[in-house]
């Protein structure tokens, strides 16, 4: 088996610039997330445009949504940005590919202290191995189907609707 890792961009992989004081994109940070993980199954890494979820449009979700349905993997995780992660989900769950489809993401980016990235990505990798067909969101050790759940923003979480 082998997995497929779909990377959009969102907080997961900003970085810091020192100079400006502000948070931006550079290169990826999930070929060093998957060493650091330890992950033996073998892995496709395909990187799109990074964005932040807040900047995706119509185009960018199907973008996505294109690359899953182009995947030979049946397994697939989406590392996304939390802010938009639901509506992207309720697109992929539309298309109803026959692929189990795992959207996961960060709300500390990865190169900042006490993120969540690394385990969110791990247990995203994990579960897209052994849940059925469909889409999900796995966040903070929760998985929520893609049509039952929505960010609390004021808690910083995942939940069911």
């Amino acid at each position: 088996m082998t997995l497929r890792i779909i990377a959009t961009g969102g907080t997961f992989d900003k970085h810091y610039d020192e100079i400006e004081g502000r948070l931006g994109f550079g290169p990826g940070h999930l070929p060093q997330v998957i060493k650091r993980a330890r992950i033996t199954v073998p892995i496709q890494l395909e990187q799109l445009p990074f964005l932040d979820s807040l900047d995706m449009h119509d185009a960018d979700r199907q973008r996505i949504a294109a690359s899953c349905l182009r995947a030979d993997e049946a397994s697939i995780v989406v590392v996304h940005g939390t802010d938009t992660m639901r509506e992207t989900a309720e697109v992929l769950g539309a298309a109803q590919l026959p692929k189990t489809i795992v959207l996961t993401g960060a709300m500390i980016p990865y190169e900042i202290e006490n993120s969540d990235a690394l385990f969110n990505f791990g247990f995203a990798c994990g579960i897209a191995q052994t849940l059925p067909h469909g889409v999900y969101i796995a966040m903070n050790a929760q998985i929520f189907t893609w049509n039952n759940v929505k960010k609390n923003r004021l808690a910083g979480v995942f939940q069911t609707r």
